[in-house]
């Protein structure tokens, strides 16, 4: 297995009040509305929508922070815990308007809200930012998880398929999402 092997970086819990940590509460605040609007009036224009700031503003917080050199630990956390509060209100209101989807917004929740989650959280135990940090930790459980592909994949493909009507590849994306996150959870604990 690979160790820390690379110089760790600066590491800053703080400041709070930073620009991409605005950017993230701003995506998370305003996609939960939308999105919660959209389900009240089961329009999925509105989920639409409120998917398209929730990645866009997920992407700007990121560029933001590496951008400005704003990256800090609990901006990583406050990122973390914002995309699974925007992943839980638009994967309800997914559920409300297509509930044939359930079964693959289940694998999902399941994958992304428990298992992603502690995968997410295990950067706390080593001296880097944040996940996307990891591959000094651990490169093949980076790659999988946080490379920009990984990130890509593990959400964007569920819902991509999903939206074009294949639920049954959704399932089967979302189900190999969940092995790679188990796979990848077994590594991280065997580094503890």
């Amino acid at each position: 297995m690979t160790t820390l092997h690379a110089a760790p970086p600066q590491i800053r819990v703080g400041p709070f009040l930073t620009v991409p940590n605005a950017i993230t509460v701003a995506r998370t605040v305003l996609a939960v509305t939308v999105g919660l609007v959209g389900v009240a009036a089961d329009d999925p224009r509105l989920l639409v929508a409120a998917y398209a700031v929730y990645w866009v503003g997920d992407i700007a917080d990121g560029w933001a922070a590496r951008r400005l050199g704003q990256e800090t630990r609990a901006g990583a956390v406050l990122d973390i815990v914002s995309d699974r509060v925007c992943t839980a209100v638009l994967c309800v209101g997914l559920v409300a308007h297509l509930p044939s989807v359930a079964p693959v917004a289940v694998v999902f929740l399941l994958s992304f809200m428990v298992l992603d989650t502690m995968l997410s959280l295990s950067f706390l135990c080593w001296p880097i930012l944040g996940p996307n940090d990891f591959h000094v930790v651990d490169h093949p459980v980076w790659l999988l998880n946080w490379s920009t592909p990984a990130k890509a994949a593990n959400t964007a493909g569920v819902v991509g398929a999903l939206a074009i009507g294949a639920d049954t590849l959704a399932l089967g994306v979302a189900l190999l999402v969940l092995v790679v996150k188990l796979w990848s959870a077994r590594r991280v604990v065997d580094l503890l």
